[in-house]
């Protein structure tokens, strides 16, 4: 895509937007992605925007873990487990994806993103559980939705943040700030994977790709930070994620339908 000056901000505010919320949630990044590059930035083709989404939330993400780990939020077990076992999910995933028509993709995106916002509601997390007092049940629960949100990743073109978060939260329990730093290696994985396959059949815009990136590096900080700080108060931020994951979906499903 030939970018101009206001493509090349738009990119970079947008890319910005992405890091921060990794940062800050530990997903919701590729929620926005897709829909901003579409309807922001102006990628016109559906799967190019989902490659190109898919790979600037990888090394979002991946930023962002440092981060957290740096600060003792990653439960490196946990996080082990669900990138390597929803890496195979996530190549599934992406293969089919690449077979669905793209508006039907956003339609269907849409959807998915709805009743996530439904189901996030009243999910627990205990403050009470450690990494060492994990059973070998919960890492075989651990694995059982690893691999289910992989496949959805793929298939949707997302890093699965908001899918890996409450997945940790319904395997572990563990605390909420843990979720968040636990999933960004799985997220940046996931979108690994589904950029690579993307990348591989000519879906990817390297340039606009880069300037995601770019901006997401300062973004990804001031949300890394913040939630830090706020980690006594994740009621308040999940309340705020519920609610943007819900009004994107209304938007994804709005311009979807109208397209078909």
């Amino acid at each position: 895509m030939d970018t101009s000056f206001p493509q090349l901000f738009l990119a970079l505010g947008s890319g910005s937007l992405i890091g921060c919320s990794l940062g800050l949630i530990g997903g919701g990044g590729s929620i926005l992605a897709t829909p901003l590059l579409v309807y922001v930035v102006g990628l016109r083709d559906v799967h190019t925007a989902i490659g190109t989404g898919a790979l600037a939330v990888s090394a979002s993400a991946y930023l962002n873990l440092a981060g957290h780990a740096l600060r003792g939020h990653v439960w490196w077990r946990c996080a082990t487990i669900f990138a390597v076992t929803g890496c195979l999910g996530a190549y599934l995933g992406s293969s089919l994806g690449k077979l669905v028509d793209g508006q039907s993709l956003l339609v269907m995106f849409g959807l998915l993103m709805m009743g996530v916002s439904f189901v996030m509601r009243g999910m627990p997390s205990h403050t009470n559980v450690t990494a060492d007092s994990l059973t070998i049940g919960a890492h075989g629960r651990t694995s059982l939705i690893a691999l289910c949100a992989g496949i959805c990743s793929g298939f949707f073109g997302i890093g699965g943040g908001f899918l890996i978060v409450p997945g940790l939260l319904v395997a572990t329990g563990m605390p909420l700030i843990n979720a968040v730093g636990t999933s960004l290696l799985a997220v940046g994985t996931f979108g690994l994977t589904t950029a690579v396959n993307y990348a591989l059949s000519g879906f990817v815009d390297w340039l606009t790709a880069g300037y995601f990136i770019a901006g997401g590096i300062g973004g990804g900080i001031i949300g890394t930070l913040v939630a830090a700080r706020l980690a006594c108060h994740r009621n308040m931020l999940a309340r705020i994620f519920r609610w943007v994951v819900f009004t994107v979906s209304v938007y994804v499903l709005w311009r979807g339908m109208a397209a078909l």
